[in-house]
């Protein structure tokens, strides 16, 4: 339901949309039979499309056209997938939007080959664009997600690390890709320097909170409305903000330590769960979600008046108000 609100901001884009679905499907064709069952797994689960939705609306600032603007929205969608596909082998999920993870419907082999595929689908999409600038952006993107990676697993159950730990990984991991699409749709399409640097800007702090509210929301949500167990961070080992928020009380952070990095029941769970929902860590989180969405904002009041800055808002609010 929330994600068909999500798409009713921005359903002037529905042709073109479509039609970037059509070429994504086209990207992860294979003649592995294997590999294109496990990509067409994936990209049949569905998303959101956050990041192609952001380099159509980027467009709009420049000479916009569909056919150019796909050559850098289908690549970013690639490489945000393969990331999907990596991060779920590394931390064991076995469901993703309430399917069963590739490495769950094949295995970690299986998987660990599909993201490399789709990873090389997108570097040979975007080769359609004949732009060092384009390309250098990317690249270096694509090394600080990596680095976003290792960092994610080096600080893997580690309850002790700082906040600045948190946010550098999440920077890496989700910000920096938001604010490439943002950039580079806005580079494509010709846009001048100074709306190109408020749309950089304006995807990364939209993109920090996007993955503080994702954060806050394994805890406030159900099983459900999750597609997988609420807490699985925490199961997995990822040491988010709620968690850092909710550890400063002394009695939650010897729970958190005792339960930490161990098989826990479906009761041990839930109770952690509940614990740091009914904590203040939920209502400190959203403040600091709430901090870097006003920043965003503040950076679309700079951007030329017109429909994609008010369809950037509303997209942009409602990313940093979601309850799904």
């Amino acid at each position: 339901m929330e994600k068909m609100k999500l798409k009713l901001l921005y359903s002037d884009l529905g042709p073109e949309l479509e039609m970037i679905e059509k070429e994504l499907e086209q990207a992860v064709d294979s003649e592995s039979l294997l590999l294109n069952d496990a990509s067409l797994h994936l990209l049949q689960a569905g998303g959101k499309r956050i990041r192609p939705v952001f380099v159509l609306l980027a467009g709009k600032f420049g000479d916009y056209n569909i056919d150019v603007m796909k050559r850098v929205a289908v690549p970013l969608e690639l490489i945000h997938m393969a990331s999907l596909v990596h991060d779920d082998v590394i931390d064991e999920s076995e469901i993703r939007r309430g399917r069963p993870t590739v490495k769950a419907q094949w295995n970690n082999s299986v998987a660990m080959y599909t993201g490399d595929f789709i990873l090389a689908r997108a570097l040979e999409r975007i080769t359609e664009i004949e732009s060092p600038r384009i390309h250098e952006i990317l690249s270096k993107t694509l090394i600080e997600v990596c680095r976003g990676e290792i960092i994610q697993i080096k600080d893997k159950y580690k309850l002790d690390q700082n906040l600045r730990d948190y946010f550098r990984r999440i920077k890496r991991k989700t910000a920096l890709l938001i604010s490439s699409s943002c950039e580079l749709g806005a580079l494509v399409s010709g846009t001048d320097e100074k709306t190109a640097a408020h749309l950089r800007r304006f995807g990364y702090f939209i993109g920090m909170s996007f993955q503080i509210i994702d954060d806050i929301l394994d805890f406030t949500s159900t099983d459900e409305e999750l597609g997988k167990p609420a807490g699985s961070d925490f199961i997995q080992g990822n040491i988010t903000l709620p968690i850092l928020c909710a550890r400063k009380d002394t009695e939650i952070y010897a729970m958190l330590k005792a339960n930490l990095n161990k098989e826990l029941s479906n009761e041990d769970r839930l109770m952690i769960v509940d614990t740091i929902r009914s904590s203040s860590a939920i209502e400190e989180a959203k403040a600091m979600s709430d901090r870097y969405l006003e920043k965003a904002l503040r950076e679309l009041s700079f951007l030329p008046k017109g429909k994609a800055v008010k369809t950037m808002r509303k997209i942009a609010y409602f990313i940093g108000k979601r309850n799904f």
